[in-house]
Formats: C-alpha cells, sequence, structure tokens
C-alpha cells in the first residue's frame, strides 16, 4: 500500500472522529466513552484543555485533517510533500502533546483522543520511515 494511500485513509478516519466531537460539541452532549470510564471522557471533553487558544481541539483538528487529505490528495511529483510533512508532523506533535495532558495532569483518556493519536501516529510513521 502506497504512502499517500494511508495518509489519505487516516485522514478521511480523522475527518470522522473530529466530525463526531464537533457534532457533541456544538449540539453540549457527551460523547460515547468506549473502553474507557465514562467520566474519563466527560473529564477530558469539559476540559479546560479541550481547548487551544479559544478554539476547540476538534475544530482545529477537523482543519488539520482536511489539509492533510486535500495536500495527499494533490500530491504531484512531490512538489507539496515538505507542506504535507510539516502538517502531519505539527499534529501528531499536538496528539502526542494533548495525550501526554490526558494521562498526566487530567489522568483520564478519551477514545476519540487516542483514536486521534493513533491516525497522526500512523501518518507521521509512513510519512517519516517511508
Amino acid at each position: 500500500m502506497s504512502t499517500l494511500l494511508i495518509i489519505k485513509v487516516f485522514a478521511i478516519i480523522g475527518l470522522l472522529d473530529t466530525m463526531y466531537l464537533m457534532w457533541h460539541k456544538f449540539r453540549g452532549t457527551d460523547v460515547a466513552c468506549i473502553g474507557f470510564p465514562k467520566e474519563w471522557c466527560r473529564r477530558v471533553q469539559y476540559s479546560p484543555q479541550s481547548k487551544t487558544l479559544g478554539i476547540p481541539n476538534s475544530i482545529a483538528g477537523f482543519v488539520m485533517y482536511a489539509l492533510i487529505l486535500m495536500l495527499a490528495v494533490t500530491q504531484i511529483s512531490g512538489a507539496l510533500w515538505w507542506p504535507l510533512l510539516f502538517l502531519i508532523a505539527f499534529g501528531f506533535a499536538f496528539s502526542l502533546y494533548f495525550m501526554f495532558v490526558q494521562i498526566f495532569v487530567l489522568r483520564a483518556l478519551c477514545t476519540w483522543c487516542v483514536v486521534s493519536f493513533v491516525n497522526f501516529s500512523v501518518m507521521a510513521w509512513v510519512a517519516f520511515l517511508r
């Protein structure tokens, strides 16, 4: 399977993940907490760290995944490879930081944040170790 195809697939998964989170954000309802205690997802979902510079992380994540997918789809002869790598690295670093915050500050994990961390980890792995 090609690097770009893997990035496209995981960007689409990320878009679906963040759309689910945005839907709950706008409705003001709790997300489903699969694999973790429900109170953990609530703690993460309503924490001060669920926003960065006043922007909900779900919206920022959606924009990141959309840009990554757009760059992966329009990739022509490597011309857009560096911006794609930058976005993947930035997304991976942010999701790694947020996993640290969940584990050591909030002491709770949210299913959907873990999914995003796995997505960015896979994209970073295939993008940088191809």
